[in-house]
């Protein structure tokens, strides 16, 4: 069995093309994509909010992957959908190692290389930490 792309998710035009590279990329081989939307829970909510700050974030999650597999449900490609509460980058990294990933898929957003190095854009880091290949779709530019 071909080992699976990891795909990081969000309802955004850079994750969406990634997702369809990397399911065309799944078709050639054989291969399987996981989709993983990661989300981080701040330390500042570690009051009675956390509760309602969490359903928030799952109910985003679940829009998020509802969308992802909405636009490749019918592509033959197989799928698994991940919800991880974690850093993005660790994420991703995590589930790569766990499923013995052959590549990770992200998507960029369009912005400048500088602006990613000094915020810490999920690609940029993951250039810096994966030790497998990495695919890194851009969006498409709006405006």
């Amino acid at each position: 069995m071909p080992r699976p792309i990891v795909v990081g998710y969000v309802a955004q035009p850079g994750a969406q093309a990634a997702l369809m590279e990397a399911v065309e990329l799944a078709k050639l081989s054989g291969a399987k994509v996981v989709i993983v939307f990661a989300y981080e829970i701040p330390a500042a909510y570690g009051g009675g909010e956390t509760g309602d700050y969490r359903r928030a974030l799952k109910e985003v999650a679940e829009q998020a992957t509802d969308d992802a597999v909405e636009r490749i449900r019918d592509t033959g490609v197989e799928y698994e959908v991940m919800l991880v509460p974690k850093r993005p980058v660790d994420a991703l990294l995590e589930v790569a190692a766990e499923k013995d990933a052959q590549m990770i898929a992200v998507g960029t957003q369009g912005e400048h290389p500088l602006t990613g190095a000094i915020l810490g854009s999920v690609p940029h880091k993951l250039l810096h930490l994966s030790t497998i290949p990495l695919l890194i779709v851009p969006g498409k530019k709006t405006g």
